[in-house]
């Protein structure tokens, strides 16, 4: 089974020290993607009309047909969300591919949607560049429909030929999304997936699979736990089994924390979108401890997203300005390992965001928050691209002081939000995602 996040895991000060190493330090394209912090998944596909989670490459292609399909709403919720990229499921497990390969006939072209002539991912792709965010795309390794699956070698050149369309025809990427669902034991020629993305999408982070830069938090509920390290040794696989990705040597892999709106991952009827509180819970506990946040929000059977759904995603994005819309930035004066916070005048907040310098590397394993008197207002572990703390009261004060924990540790930026009258998140998660095979 996947790794579990630790609700209340309690963090010592000062910690525990970390094995002595020089910190291993982000590629320009992982701190822009950390930077960038908030992504949107689309899971559209067969299953879609089938009411399923995972399909096993038999349902039909002329199952997918949405009468409206509108790529301009799926981009421009994200965007209005505040999302920085989406990624869209191009081939999930049952193999069916939402553009029209040369690889195989079960895909979009053998659809009656568009007559045939269709194509998703340009759909989203051009989406994408009218709105400004950046395109990942999803295509799982575990094929379901592919005869030649069995056959490793001749899987691989399928696989690799489907990535080159990929990788070729829709621009820019920013994101590689490997998921390891039903690839427990398989080996695929990743040095061959290596080589063809450094070639043609060399700024394109991949995940968690193969040559990867970005790792999976370990769980489908959204969740990073304190700390949040972004060296490991490790990567678990999928939510459903033991199987462990190691790495060989330590290496730089920030987390993205994959969550859906709703309980499953594609559109299903009668299905409701997750609480506001319950949004905002995972917010604090991915984005605001470090991580990235991936929201899925699944298209339903019309090819729009569902009125709950955008109703649910608006209220989100209102409740997240009403907390971090108007920061109020702090100087900074660091002696040593004291860092202290001009706010400039008497100011009254109830959250502290902090940000780490990490072109050196990650190297804050410890931090507390102090009034000048010292009054401990928060501590932690990790800082990381960004920590956000939410006070248990409204403080006013004109400076604060951060005490840092670790070799070379450096804070890059402070900034304090009020957010008095603002929707406030669960103390506890409501439910958390099924660790059962949903072809089980």
């Amino acid at each position: 089974m996947a790794s579990t996040p630790r609700d209340d895991a309690p963090t010592m000060f000062p910690p525990a020290p970390r094995a002595a190493r020089a910190p291993l330090t982000p590629t320009p394209a992982q701190l822009t993607w950390q930077r960038d912090g908030l992504g949107v998944f689309f899971h559209v596909g067969v299953n879609t009309f089938a009411g399923k989670e995972w399909s096993d490459g038999t349902l039909t292609p002329e199952s997918f047909d949405p009468t409206e399909l509108d790529a301009d709403e799926w981009v421009r919720t994200a965007q209005e969300l505040g999302a920085k990229y989406v990624v869209l499921t191009a081939k999930h497990h049952d193999g069916f591919c939402l553009w029209p390969t040369a690889t195989t006939d079960y895909s979009v072209a053998s659809s009656p949607w568009k007559g045939g002539r269709g194509d998703v991912v340009r759909e989203v792709a051009d989406a994408c560049a009218r709105y400004g965010v950046k395109l990942g795309l999803y295509a799982s390794p575990w094929d379901r429909n592919a005869p030649q699956y069995e056959e490793a070698a001749a899987y691989d050149e399928f696989y690799l030929a489907q990535l080159r369309e990929l990788c070729t025809n829709y621009g820019q990427l920013s994101e590689l999304w490997f998921d390891g669902a039903g690839s427990a034991g398989r080996e695929y020629d990743w040095d061959a997936v290596g080589a063809l993305a450094a070639e043609l999408q060399p700024q394109a982070m991949i995940f968690n699979m193969g040559p990867a830069t970005i790792r999976w938090v370990g769980n489908e509920d959204g969740l990073a736990a304190d700390p949040v390290e972004y060296v490991t040794t490790s990567t678990d696989l999928n939510n459903y089994d033991d199987d462990v990705v190691e790495t060989g040597e330590a290496v730089y892999l920030p987390p993205e924390c994959d969550v859906s709106l709703r309980k499953g991952w594609f559109w299903q009827p009668g299905e409701e979108p997750k609480s506001l509180s319950h949004l905002l819970a995972i917010h604090d506990r991915s984005i605001g401890l470090g991580a990235n946040l991936l929201l899925n929000i699944p298209p339903d059977r019309r090819g729009r997203i569902d009125p709950a759904d955008a109703a649910r995603v608006r209220e989100f994005a209102e409740a997240l300005e009403q907390r971090f819309g108007s920061p109020h930035p702090g100087t900074l004066t660091a002696d040593g390992s004291t860092v202290r916070i001009d706010l400039g005048a008497e100011t009254d907040f109830d959250h502290v965001e902090l940000v780490e310098r990490l072109v050196e590397g990650q190297r804050v394993s410890g931090h507390r928050i102090l009034q000048e008197d010292g009054t401990v207002l928060a501590s932690g572990g990790t800082i990381g691209v960004r920590r956000i703390h939410r006070l248990e009261q409204t403080v006013r004060a004109s400076v604060l002081v951060v005490e840092l924990s670790g070799e070379g540790a450096v804070l890059e930026a402070a900034s304090v939000h009020d957010a008095t009258g603002a929707p406030v998140p669960d103390s506890a998660i409501a439910y958390r995602a099924t660790t059962e095979r949903p072809d089980a």
